[in-house]
């Protein structure tokens, strides 16, 4: 329900009532108590989030949007590189690796 601007006529009082939409404006100011009020026309309150899951960051500007999509496309190519240069090294690393010999099996055969 929103909050609605009064200002009365006849003697200048100001007020809000939280009222409605489709109930009718009133006329009856409070302060001098005769039929001279009328609704005022103002700009709102804009939007309001009530609760949790609302973030300052669901709304950037422009140029941070565009700033953030930099950060990421940079941080992008810098993984596709590293990950080009561990898988080169991981192939490195295993041709460097001690074949396994199966000296364990064959000296019991040769104990025998």
């Amino acid at each position: 329900m929103p909050t609605y601007d009064y200002e009365c006529r006849e003697c200048g009082h100001r007020w809000e009532l939280f009222q409605q939409m489709k109930e009718n404006p009133k006329r009856k100011c409070p302060g001098c108590g005769r039929l001279k009020a009328k609704r005022l026309i103002g700009p709102g309150a804009g939007i309001i989030f009530k609760g949790s899951g609302f973030y300052q960051t669901d709304y950037r500007s422009q140029s941070y949007k565009d700033a953030a999509k930099a950060d990421k496309q940079a941080q992008k190519s810098e993984s596709e590189k590293s990950s080009s240069d561990s898988s080169s090294s991981k192939s490195e690393s295993k041709s460097d690796a001690k074949p396994k010999s199966d000296s364990g099996s064959s000296s019991s055969s040769s104990d025998s």
